[in-house]
C-alpha cells in the first residue's frame, strides 16, 4: 500500500481544525483518496501472517453510552501496538475527543472523563486519522470487540463515507480456545485469572495495556495448541 503519500496528505489535514462536518476533510479528491486507502488493505494477509509475526493494534475506546445510530459518541481512544506477542511499550496512542454536550454523569464516574477535559479535545474526524496513521495496516484486537465495531463502522461511514475495513479481531476467539468453559468473560475477569494488574480500569488506554497482556498470554497458549495462524484460529474456534 502507498502509505507515506496517504501520511503526508494525513498530517496536512490534520493542520486545519474544523469542528463540524468531515474536519479537516476539505474536497471530494481526499476523501476519495481515504476511501481507495480502505478498499486497498488487504485482511487475507493477516489471517495467513504467523501469529509470532502479526503486526497487532490492541485498542479500546470510551463512549457516552452504547448506541452510536442514537446518539451516543467516542469520547477517548487509547491503543497499544504488538510484534507477534511481544508488546511495544513506547507505541502507544491516546487522546480525548471534542465533545459539546453534556457527558451522561454515570460516564463520568465511570472514567473520569469530565466535560471540561472535551471541551478543548481535538474533533473525531482528526482523531480518526491520527489513529488510522497510527494503525496503518495493523490488525486492530478489542475485548468484546462489538462494541469498537459498532462505532468505528458508524464514525467511519459518517466522517468519510466509506466502510470501516480494518480486522477487528475478539479476544473471545482466542481465550474460549484454551478455556473452552469460558463465556463472555469480562476484561477484570481475565487479569484476575492471569495475575495481571487492574490499572486505570475504563481509561482507554489503560484498558488497552490490560487488553495486551490477555492477547499476548493467550496467543502464546494457542500457538501451543497448534494453531500458527488468524485462520488457524478462527477454524479451531468453527470447530468448538
Amino acid at each position: 500500500m502507498a502509505f507515506e503519500p496517504f501520511m503526508q496528505l494525513l498530517r496536512g489535514i490534520q493542520g486545519k481544525r474544523v469542528h463540524d462536518g468531515v474536519g479537516g476533510i476539505q474536497n471530494s479528491h481526499q476523501m476519495a483518496y481515504l476511501r481507495h486507502l480502505q478498499k486497498e488493505i488487504n485482511k487475507d494477509d493477516a489471517m495467513n501472517t504467523p501469529l509470532d509475526k502479526l503486526k497487532v493494534v490492541v485498542f479500546d475506546i470510551e463512549t457516552t453510552g452504547f448506541s452510536p445510530e442514537k446518539g451516543d459518541c467516542i469520547l477517548s481512544i487509547g491503543a497499544i501496538k504488538m510484534y507477534g506477542t511481544k508488546i511495544l511499550e513506547e507505541e502507544q496512542f491516546y487522546t480525548l475527543i471534542n465533545y459539546d454536550q453534556e457527558i451522561p454523569e454515570d460516564i463520568v464516574q465511570l472514567t473520569g472523563i469530565t466535560n471540561e477535559a472535551v471541551r478543548e479535545a481535538p474533533p473525531i474526524s482528526n482523531v480518526l486519522m491520527s489513529f488510522f496513521e497510527f494503525v496503518k495496516d495493523s490488525t486492530l484486537v478489542a475485548h468484546h470487540a462489538t462494541h469498537e465495531r459498532s462505532f468505528m463502522q458508524y464514525v467511519s461511514s459518517k466522517y468519510f463515507k466509506t466502510q470501516f475495513k480494518h480486522r477487528i479481531v475478539d479476544t473471545s476467539f482466542v481465550y474460549k480456545l484454551v478455556d473452552r468453559d469460558v463465556h463472555n468473560v469480562s476484561l477484570e475477569q481475565l487479569c484476575e485469572q492471569n495475575d495481571i494488574p487492574i490499572i486505570e480500569r475504563h481509561n482507554a488506554l489503560g484498558d488497552a495495556k490490560m487488553t495486551a497482556q490477555i492477547w499476548r498470554i493467550y496467543v502464546e497458549k494457542v500457538l501451543d495448541l497448534g494453531c500458527e495462524s488468524l485462520n488457524d484460529v478462527y477454524n479451531h474456534f468453527a470447530r468448538i
